[in-house]
């Protein structure tokens, strides 16, 4: 394998219908993981990172907040859930112009209403794991949640229940 390829930054066959190189890098970490659990697992992963990059920076508390969720969603280990988010975590940073539409995508494809349902709440926990989603990440959850096809009063019924962390309906709010 070549180093480019190690690093993300060589492009690779096509796999699966639409499967991008992001999902394939994290899908391969889980190496003996069922294959479509390991895409399913690594597309969610991604879009966590996403919106915990939305204001350019993945806190601590966001990073342990997506660990936590890996892990319950895919009943990860500690080990393999840190591994899986920074994956992810680094993924983002390298291609996030290109990959976010194409990944979202793909977890479209592999995921059912109730858990795409799912991730967008588990999107508003990473966005409110500093006690506030900045209005960039609340942005971002809504372009999420249109690309998963998700009707808006879905992403609505979502975002009621982190209302007390939407910063731009804090008093003395800088947005």
């Amino acid at each position: 394998m070549s180093i480019l390829r190690w690093l993300g930054l060589q492009q690779t066959p096509t796999g699966p219908a639409g499967e991008t190189e992001t999902v394939r890098k994290i899908a391969a970490a889980l190496d003996g993981m069922d294959e479509a659990k390991a895409r399913y697992v690594a597309a969610f992963a991604y879009v966590l990172s996403r919106v915990a990059g939305a204001d350019l920076e993945i806190t601590a508390a966001e990073t342990a907040t997506m660990e936590r969720l890996v892990k319950e969603r895919a009943g990860f280990g500690e080990a393999e859930a840190v591994l899986v988010v920074q994956i992810a975590k680094a993924q983002h940073r390298l291609f996030s112009g290109s990959e976010n539409f194409l990944v979202t995508r793909e977890f479209g494809r592999l995921a059912g209403r109730e858990e795409k349902l799912a991730l967008v709440d588990a999107l508003f926990a990473v966005s409110a794991a500093d006690q506030s989603i900045l209005q960039r990440e609340d942005a971002e959850i809504g372009k999420i949640a249109s690309e998963l096809g998700l009707d808006h009063g879905d992403f609505i019924a979502v975002k009621g229940r982190y209302r007390q962390y939407l910063e731009v309906l804090k008093p003395d709010s800088p947005q």
